[in-house]
């Protein structure tokens, strides 16, 4: 009985141990082989398990945030462990208290998870919350000034005024009067040079190149045009100083000049769909649009003003100094109508004066100019220009007058101060020159960060011994004005090969050198048969270069025209250029006699461009005491042997000798510039 699960009182008992035990191993192994089956036959899809209990974890705690979102006590629109901190000790009753603990236990778990999708989504959101915080900072300090209502009133009226305002403005101005640098360098700024007096001092004011006008240059300009392909000429004249880089403050916004008056605000939607075409460059369209406005309200000011832009910018288009001539007729014609707005007036006369200069004409710019400032008589900056036109026309005395009145009215006007110096430095009054001229460059002023007055400051500075003028000569190249310390030309080409002495086989002009070297005797006593029977021709050196002595010189081709008259003195030597073009052709550059006497000293000085070699070929060469230095080296010259040297940079020359020293020079174009680039460079 015990055997079959038996007992003595006949009853049966459970399951042996020894059976349990093994079912349990039975059970036990089914189980380890069932997973190891799932796994290596891969019949469940771990991935997409974790995956569906991550989105269920999420969904969950997103429930949760959801119906727990009236327990938010910290007003950040969600319920977290913040608020259920401010809940636990603001609420007193056990009720209260039991509800904000088991909700707090139940979102324990996923709430880490969700402060952690949180904090991505803050980031993901910063820039736009900083745009947001910006935007509302007006708001939240109007939130804290509740007891200044009327101060904040009285604010917003004013800026609700400021807004009706600026409703009434014209949205956009003439592109070529929106700097005011442009507008006071476009008076002195001429292509070629521009005779400034009648004294012995260098008297010009080159102009820089302005890159709108040379892309935009006319089929028959009255002056050079600059050309605009990548080879042409670049003058280095970078803009104008910061204010950072000075040390000053950022000046206040300007406000936009007030273009309407109370007719054409009638007709201001008119008036802005016309001037929209003009602003995308449709000039044509924008032309007849203003047109037809001028001719349905000849009174209104700033149709016709649109008309003379639109005329301007045609004019560019086509190249046509005809069409450019309507626009400044167009701009005069604004100025005679009935109640032209001040601002109006201002830039259309501006403008006019500007493309007066862009044509040549000099004195018409100056009538203009004078009218401005007939007009405007207290704003200085139209008698700054008005001395920039006088210099234009050679009349330093009045532009001398026009620019002490300035000074008087504003002691300090750096772009008057600048050119107050420039005209004592022509007037040769050297000392009185140089503190005009280094305040006016420390000003930081519109208009005088300008590379001409860092070479005059330079300049005058080294006539006085000076050394600090090197230092404004570093400062000029820092700020581009300059190749280098040494090569201070302003109108130059960049890329072109720059060392201050040349070979002939460098030059590649070998059969010019060689012409020259051979033919030296009679080039040399053509040169004294002048200087024996017709000395009135060797002219003095009149760009007051000599700080002592005689220096005279005699030109047979100036900016590559032939001096016929010239010629006929000396008939062999000119023959013997004519077979090379890139001297006789330099329109940069000249060919002439030198004549040096003893006692003379030549202040170190620069070329105006890069653009020329400059060759000296020896005639009557003394023994001893005559040598020039270019940048750092001194050489001296031989009879019948040619120099070569690139007069951009730095050079200076001492003749202490006990007889006259003649040269031969010629002058070539750099070896590096192209044939198109000799075709369109404009004289020097």
């Amino acid at each position: 009985e015990t055997k079959h699960g038996g007992s003595k009182n006949g009853k049966k008992e459970g399951l042996s141990g020894s059976s349990f035990f093994t079912w349990f191993m039975v059970i036990a192994l089914l189980g380890v082989w069932t997973s190891v089956a799932v796994v290596w036959f891969e019949l469940v899809d771990y991935e997409e398990v974790l995956a569906k209990a991550k989105d269920f974890r999420y969904n969950l705690s997103e429930v949760l945030q959801g119906k727990l979102g009236i327990y938010d006590a910290d007003g950040d629109g969600d319920f977290d462990v913040e608020d259920a901190k401010v809940l636990l000790g603001k609420y007193k009753h056990r009720w209260n208290n039991y509800i904000i603990q088991l909700s707090y236990s139940l979102i324990k778990e996923p709430l880490k998870k969700l402060k952690e999708k949180q904090e991505s989504k803050k980031e993901e959101i910063k820039d736009e919350e900083g745009k947001k915080k910006a935007r509302k900072g007006k708001d939240a300090t109007d939130q804290k000034d509740k007891k200044a209502v009327d101060m904040n009133k009285l604010k917003k009226d004013s800026d609700k005024a400021k807004k009706d305002k600026g409703k009434e403005k014209e949205k956009s101005l003439d592109k070529n009067v929106k700097s005011k640098e442009a507008t006071k360098k476009s008076a002195s700024e001429k292509d070629g040079t521009i005779q400034v007096g009648k004294d012995k001092e260098t008297k010009k004011i080159t102009r820089k190149k302005r890159n709108k006008q040379s892309s935009g240059c006319l089929k028959e300009r009255s002056v050079p045009a600059q050309p605009t392909s990548p080879e042409s000429e670049e003058t280095i004249q970078p803009a104008e100083k910061s204010y950072v880089e000075s040390g000053k403050a950022f000046p206040k916004k300007k406000k936009k000049p007030k273009l309407l008056n109370k007719f054409d605000k009638t007709i201001k939607a008119e008036l802005d769909a016309a001037e929209k075409l003009r602003k995308k460059g449709k000039v044509e369209e924008a032309l007849r649009a203003f047109e037809a406005l001028v001719s349905q309200y000849p009174q209104s000011p700033r149709a016709r003003y649109g008309k003379a832009q639109s005329e301007d910018d045609l004019a560019e288009k086509m190249r046509s100094n005809e069409m450019l001539q309507k626009a400044i007729n167009t701009y005069d014609e604004v100025v005679s109508l009935p109640n032209v707005p001040s601002d109006l007036i201002k830039l259309s006369l501006k403008r006019e004066a500007d493309r007066q200069q862009f044509l040549g004409r000099m004195r018409g710019s100056l009538v203009t100019l004078q009218k401005l400032v007939q007009l405007f008589p207290s704003d200085t900056s139209f008698k700054n220009d008005l001395g920039v036109g006088y210099l234009l026309i050679g009349d330093n005395s009045n532009a001398k007058k026009v620019y002490e009145e300035v000074l008087s009215l504003a002691p300090n006007d750096g772009f008057a101060k600048v050119h107050y110096g420039f005209i004592l430095k022509a007037e040769n009054k050297i000392a009185e020159s140089i503190p005009y001229l280094k305040e006016g460059l420390e000003s930081g002023d519109p208009g005088t960060n300008d590379g001409r007055f860092y070479f005059h400051l330079g300049d005058a500075l080294q006539r006085m011994g000076d050394k600090e003028a090197y230092k404004w000569y570093e400062l000029g190249y820092q700020r581009g004005h300059f190749a280098s310390v040494w090569q201070r030309s302003l109108y130059n080409v960049k890329g072109l090969k720059a060392q201050p002495w040349w070979t002939a086989r460098e030059t590649g002009y070998t059969e010019l050198v060689k012409s020259l070297e051979k033919n030296w005797k009679l080039i040399r006593d053509e040169g004294l048969a002048v200087m024996d029977k017709k000395r009135s021709l060797f002219l003095p050196e009149d760009e007051n270069l000599r700080e002592k002595g005689d220096w005279s010189q005699f030109t047979l081709w100036q900016q590559g025209r032939k001096n016929e008259n010239a010629c006929k003195s000396v008939p062999k030597t000119c023959a013997l250029l004519e077979r090379f073009p890139e001297a006789t052709g330099c329109r940069r550059g000249q060919i002439k006699y030198s004549i040096m006497h003893p006692g003379t000293h030549v202040w170190p000085h620069t070329g105006p461009t890069n653009c020329r070699l400059r060759m000296h070929l020896g005639l009557v060469i003394p023994k001893e005491g005559c040598r020039i230095r270019c940048a750092q080296e001194n050489r001296t010259w031989e009879e019948g042997k040619v120099l070569i040297f690139d007069d951009s940079f730095e050079h200076e020359v001492w003749q202490d000798a006990e007889n006259y020293r003649l040269i031969f020079i010629v002058d070539v174009w750099h070896p590096e510039l192209t044939a198109q680039q000799r075709r369109t460079l404009p004289a020097i």
